[in-house]
């Protein structure tokens, strides 16, 4: 381009035309690269438009029943799939299910114990035998603790152990046998940010959620030959009834150290789900995503 001293206003139009020009090509070049990338995803059956992410697909939430995977489950469910929802009560898992009737025969309710090896297998193996096959797994049923080490029990830490790792592993296990056996699924555990800082008290919790990470490793590694994929989701501070019910300045303060200014919702972490279970990520083992708006970056 020529620059001329002496006709700048000339030398302005002409610079505004070449950019709106060349702004015209790249949208035009973005919009026939999205088109070509989704008619590839169409092609490989992985994105259509319109479509359910999830459509045909069988998946377990274990602690279905409230919290974040109960809207895990809701969502697998809007996205096409058919969810057994896993809780630790007949009841909590009837009134979960009361209220997801519009998506009668698509859901079902199981509460074996989490850590029975036979009662998981034989509630895993219903599911399957009900909706044909078993493709995801979420590992989502966890419990926490502020107790200080110096009023810790054995009791209480080895109940959180049992329910946040021990339950992961006989939860896996009987699921990877089943997708082993029709050519492979997902297996989806939840971690938490505080695997990474840990916590000021109440150590079980995030020495759990540190060994569910590198249990998710390990499996992604393991499992990989056989077409299972594993992956874990970290919430960060997410809006539950634990901190609902806590005082609005303490949540304030929360907020104002997570650089994007709030607490997460359960939608957020169960978007992430979505995500993982979802073939989208065909090709995603052994990641452990963070969902806490940048509050460990």
């Amino acid at each position: 381009m020529n620059i001329n001293e002496n006709s700048m206003n000339d030398v302005h139009l002409t610079d505004d035309k070449f950019v709106l020009d060349r702004l015209r090509i790249s949208l035009g070049e973005m919009y026939n690269f999205s088109q070509g990338i989704l008619e590839k995803g169409e092609a490989r059956g992985i994105a259509k438009k319109g479509d359910c992410m999830l459509k045909e697909k069988t998946a377990i939430v274990t602690g279905g029943t409230r919290g974040i995977g109960f809207v895990i489950a809701k969502k697998y469910l809007e996205n096409g799939a058919s969810v057994a929802i896993a809780g630790s009560r007949q009841e909590t898992v009837e009134k979960a299910l009361s209220e997801l009737k519009e998506y009668e025969g698509r859901v079902m309710g199981i509460w074996p114990d989490l850590c029975n090896p036979e009662a998981v297998a034989e509630a895993f193996s219903a599911v399957r035998d009900k909706f044909g096959a078993l493709d995801i797994l979420a590992n989502n049923a966890g419990i926490s603790s502020r107790t200080s080490l110096y009023e810790y029990t054995l009791e209480e830490f080895s109940k959180i152990v049992d329910i946040n790792l021990k339950a992961v592993f006989v939860c896996s296990q009987a699921a990877a046998r089943i997708m082993k056996a029709q050519g492979g699924g997902v297996i989806i555990n939840t971690s938490s940010m505080v695997s990474q800082y840990g916590q000021p008290s109440g150590c079980g919790y995030p020495a759990t959620k540190f060994a569910v990470d590198g249990m998710t490793k390990s499996l992604a590694r393991e499992l990989a030959k056989d077409g299972i994929r594993v992956n874990a989701v970290a919430p960060g501070v997410t809006r539950t009834d634990m901190v609902a019910a806590l005082p609005k300045e303490m949540v304030d303060r929360i907020s104002a150290g997570i650089p994007m200014g709030r607490p997460g919702e359960p939608l957020d972490i169960a978007n992430a789900y979505l995500y993982l279970a979802s073939d989208l990520a065909e090709y995603v083992t052994g990641a452990i995503l963070r969902v806490d708006g940048a509050a460990m970056v």
